[in-house]
């Protein structure tokens, strides 16, 4: 199975699939339990008992690898899991009947182990979507004759012969499993067919075709003189390419420890944004499945998304803390955290072109963003995709001390600055993607909310919104929206104030609001692409830019 959500989470579609597997795969298993089936027993028994065995190494700490069956939310961790291990299932389809073969693989499918909830689902499904698999395959290496073709029968056909129903046999297990695990993507992650589908064959043909010829070994050694003992011989090989195979992904484990110590890095340092990189990581995502990248790219903008800020390390802490506005040198210091960032993962190579979406997720379309003045499709694309969510997440992010723009509200102001601020595509995107899964922002900030006694003096359009880092910035309203209380003012010592103006002060009435910088605080200024700040520029009286956060 791909994906199987936490908990009580598993959508009714997911569970009502799962439930129809179960019940198809005992009707393909049930017939070789009657009475007087003729079900080759001892077979069966030590394929059952050979298959779990097979899977040690996968279970076993010392090889166990980063992704495997059940893939997390946007392919995040999960542990190897019982049913890698093909060829023992294939060499099943190859030498039993139908019902026979689909029940060598229910030992192994119920003893995996499972870390993650719900258990007894996760269990379930992987028993069904194996059985169903197995038992087709052999059905159709029944119908191709294979039995004959391996030396069961009177008439036996040359050798190469085998070669065709072994592997039609490979196939219809490795097309059964596709659609099935497509199928279990589409209910639990509600994705169109299309998406759900998306790159699953390619990626299984070859892996397939490599334990099919495994298997049709297995298959001929155990039905050789020698007995079922050499066939165990034929699994050696594989044996060896599952602990590559395992090296491999101990190595992808490595890569998202260092991933996950530099984001708890930025947290620590600047612990207002508190599971922002997370959460634009999760929106990136959304947005380039939306757009139809495959599941490699997907990664890589993950990757590009929860690392966005990684330049906020080189920022001093004392900016980023600032309580009160920032000086025109201090906006500046942080505006090189885009550089910052980029020159600490240079030498990240799996990061790949995510280092681009780092570097450039501030650029506009327009030409008007940093460092360098990028504009239209100059901009990398995952840079593009980056700025939208990072955008969203800042307005929909509630921190303890500036309340969170509602959804609606957020989006209609990125279409109202697409073109302009954001790539077009990436904001329809975004839309199509939350109209099907939703959003549900979280409080990011540890502190409690300080109430701020109202103030005398005419009340602010709207209700400040958090930057990327945090801070309150003057908003402005959106057309049709309804005007917000401000929000509360923190303790001093916790909580910067927005460069522009703090939370607690109203916004002056006359003029649009500054846009805001790369760490959420108002910049106004005016540059020349790749130039410094030029200096305040003047309020015009169309209304104000979105503030844009970092």
């Amino acid at each position: 199975m791909k994906v199987i959500p936490r908990g009580k989470g598993v959508p009714l579609a997911a569970r009502g699939y799962v439930g129809c597997a179960l019940f198809a795969a005992a009707a393909v298993v049930l017939p070789a339990l009657r009475p007087g089936a003729g079900t080759p027993w001892p077979t069966v028994l030590l394929l059952a008992a050979l298959h779990p065995l097979c899977e040690l190494p996968a279970r076993c700490r010392l090889f166990r690898g980063y992704r495997g069956l059940f893939g997390g939310r946007d392919g995040g961790p999960a542990p190897l899991g019982t049913g890698s291990f093909f060829p023992v299932l294939i060499a099943a389809a190859l030498l039993l009947p139908p019902a026979a073969a689909a029940l060598t693989a229910l030992p192994g499918a119920l003893l995996t182990r499972v870390d993650r909830p719900p258990a007894v689902l996760r269990r379930a499904w992987r028993a069904a979507e194996l059985a169903l698999a197995v038992g087709a395959a052999a059905a159709v290496g029944q119908a191709l004759r294979c039995p004959e073709a391996l030396g069961l029968g009177p008439r036996t056909p040359d050798f190469p012969y085998v070669l065709l129903p072994a592997g039609a046999t490979a196939l219809t297990f490795c097309l059964v499993l596709t659609a099935l695990d497509g199928g279990i993507r589409a209910t639990a992650e509600q994705l169109p067919p299309h998406t759900a589908w998306r790159g699953l064959l390619g990626r299984a043909l070859a892996p397939h075709a490599v334990h099919g010829l495994a298997g049709l070994m297995t298959a001929v050694l155990w039905r050789s003189g020698y007995g079922p003992v050499a066939a165990l011989f034929a699994l050696l090989p594989m044996y060896l390419s599952c602990w590559g195979f395992a090296q491999y992904h101990r190595e992808r484990a490595a890569h998202q420890a260092t991933i996950r110590a530099l984001v708890q890095a930025v947290d620590i340092k600047d612990r207002y944004t508190r599971g922002h990189s997370e959460r634009v990581g999760h929106a990136s995502v959304l947005i380039a499945r939306e757009l139809g990248m495959p599941e490699p790219r997907l990664e890589v903008v993950r990757f590009a998304g929860i690392l966005h800020d990684v330049g906020k390390l080189g920022v001093p802490t004392r900016v980023l803390r600032k309580d009160g506005p920032l000086t025109p040198e201090e906006r500046r210091i942080i505006e090189l955290h885009p550089e910052y960032g980029h020159e600490m993962v240079r030498g990240i190579g799996f990061l790949g072109e995510a280092r681009t979406a780092i570097l450039h997720h501030h650029e506009r379309m327009d030409g008007s963003g940093y460092p360098y003045g990028l504009k239209g499709d100059e901009i990398p694309e995952y840079a593009r995709v980056v700025a939208v969510a990072d955008a969203f997440d800042a307005m929909t992010s509630t921190r303890s001390y500036s309340r969170a723009r509602p959804v609606g509200t957020a989006l209609a102001e990125l279409e109202r600055c697409a073109g302009s601020h954001f790539d077009p595509r990436m904001v329809e995107a975004l839309v199509r993607a939350l109209d099907r899964h939703g959003w549900q922002p979280e409080v990011t900030a540890d502190e409690p909310a300080v109430p701020t006694p109202r103030t005398p003096g005419p009340a602010p359009a709207t209700a400040p919104a958090a930057g990327a880092d945090g801070r309150a910035t003057a908003t402005i309203g959106v057309p049709g929206s309804v005007p917000q209380a401000p929000a509360a003012a923190a303790p001093a010592e916790s909580i910067p104030a927005s460069a522009s103006m703090p939370a607690q002060v109203p916004a002056p009435a006359p003029g649009p609001a500054p846009a805001a910088g790369a760490d959420g605080r108002a910049t106004a200024t005016s540059r020349a692409p790749g130039g410094p700040p030029q200096g305040p520029a003047a309020p015009a009286p169309a209304p104000a830019p979105l503030q844009e956060p970092a």
